[in-house]
């Protein structure tokens, strides 16, 4: 009996140390991967990361979440927008999706009720969402419903891709400024009935369907100065996105369109991080659409 009692808390210790010895061996195999940047992406990216956690259990990617500053770490940097020549000369580029900006309003407003059928004509995006006293004024569609414009107060990818396109700065948009990101200027636009402003594609149709409260005004896609019924596609992400993926990008008119871009520094980038970029490329790209993002063009750009 003695002899037992000493055997079984000897194998208990014995087990115990194991497990420990195990974990810890784990522990030490396990490498952390840092992510920071656009917030509208961030739920393709969890999605991803954990479809990549399935195949790759000992790689642990954590996304830094942004404030007014990039956190002082981070290894992978996910941007809507491009960078300037000189910080492309410090990091390497993978494109990995693209998305598009949509004028939306509350679905409330008498501005949405009035737009969603006639639509919105280049003359009439200017009108409405730039100062410029030198905009031509559309005279056959004078604006007669309330509206009241928001935009984004901080420097950021789709205001910044949106006026661009309309050949703006972002200081030349109209509106109240909303602090914080695209999510916090949706949540004005729904809080105000007479709301209006402009998203990216995932904001406006998150996991595929629309936001409830919230209307797309559809736009002159082809540039003909009218806005037809063909042109009318906004009903859900996925017929939006259909037909936006496939229209070649050279033949869309009003709707800005960009790229979702991964970088990583060239001089100290994981091998780890590198692995996670070739498995979206790779494996990821059958999730666009259902996010809200178009695929990415440029093939030739993606393999980091």
């Amino acid at each position: 009996m003695k002899l037992k009692s000493i055997i079984r808390p000897l194998v208990f210790i014995v087990t115990l140390l194991g497990v420990a010895s195990f974990l810890e061996g784990r522990a030490q195999t396990t490498s952390v991967v840092r992510m920071t940047g656009v917030r509208f992406a961030y739920p393709l990216v969890e999605h991803w990361i954990e479809q990549y956690n399935k195949v790759n259990p000992n790689v642990q990617i954590l996304i830094e979440w942004r404030g007014t500053q990039d956190p002082s770490q981070y290894d992978i940097l996910v941007e809507a927008y491009e960078q300037s020549e000189e910080i492309k000369k410090e990091r390497e580029y993978t494109y990995i999706a693209r998305y598009a900006i949509l004028p939306v309003a509350n679905s409330t407003s008498a501005f949405a009720k009035t737009y969603v059928t006639k639509g919105f004509t280049t003359s009439l995006i200017k009108q409405i969402y730039f100062h410029d006293i030198f905009a031509d004024k559309d005279k056959e569609q004078k604006i007669t419903a309330p509206f009241t414009n928001y935009t984004r107060l901080q420097k950021a990818g789709a205001p910044i891709v949106f006026a661009s396109y309309f050949k703006y700065e972002q200081k030349d948009l109209k509106g109240k400024g909303i602090a914080g990101s695209d999510e916090h200027l949706l949540k004005a636009v729904l809080r105000d009935s007479t709301g209006i402003s402009f998203l990216p594609t995932p904001v406006i149709y998150p996991k595929s369907a629309g936001v409830a409260g919230l209307t797309v005004i559809p736009v002159d896609v082809n540039g003909n100065n009218r806005v037809s019924d063909d042109e009318k596609f906004y009903e859900n992400g996925l017929n939006a996105i259909g037909r936006l993926s496939g229209i070649d990008s050279k033949d869309i008119r009003n709707i800005p369109i960009e790229h979702i871009h991964l970088s990583v520094d060239k001089k100290s980038a994981s091998p780890e991080a590198l692995s996670f970029i070739r498995w979206i490329v790779d494996s990821g790209q059958a999730d666009l659409k259902d996010f809200g993002f178009l695929p990415a063009e440029h093939h030739e750009k993606q393999q980091p």
